[in-house]
């Protein structure tokens, strides 16, 4: 199969998961993916599923960007996870992360705020499982992390 027609052609789930089960592999980009810009703060973020797309213990993976200040009220998740800044800072649980730096996680331990620097940030966030969803803690009310509008794009009964 060209690249074009894994990518332009398998977008579902059940697409993706045909195509693995012909080659075993498949080829794409972020560019190619589809993306979730949330409604309250801007960020921008893209998913997919290491191995078939509906695979709930599957690790996830997440190219997130965070517009200039934008703040992320603390929150946990259910699986462990690791954040790697590719471009800008970002202050989290108030250390500055700036590019190349790795934070790793673990499930249920809180953190946060996040808060993107001045020139925003864009990372990479792995959870181990399907178990990313955030789960809001502290003050916050969690309204900066609308997980019900990621979870209808990025599900695993979705994909990619």
């Amino acid at each position: 199969m060209r690249r074009e027609e894994i990518t332009r052609e398998h977008r579902t789930a059940e697409e993706l998961t045909v195509a693995l089960g012909k080659r075993g592999h498949i080829v794409t980009s972020w560019d190619e993916l589809p993306q979730v810009t949330m409604d309250e703060t801007g960020i921008e973020t893209t998913s997919y599923r290491i191995g078939l797309p509906n695979n709930d213990r599957a690790p996830t993976v997440f190219k997130v960007y965070f517009p200039p200040d934008c703040r992320v009220e603390a929150h946990t998740h259910s699986c462990d996870y690791s954040e790697i800044i590719l471009e800008g800072s970002q202050r989290v649980s108030g250390k500055w992360l700036h590019k190349g730096d790795i934070r790793v996680g673990l499930a249920n331990k809180g953190y946060g705020p996040l808060i993107a620097g001045p020139e925003g940030a864009l990372v990479l966030v792995i959870f181990a499982d399907g178990n990313w969803p955030a789960i809001s803690i502290g003050a916050g009310d969690g309204s900066t992390i609308d997980a019900s509008q990621l979870l209808e794009q990025f599900s695993a009964a979705k994909g990619p």
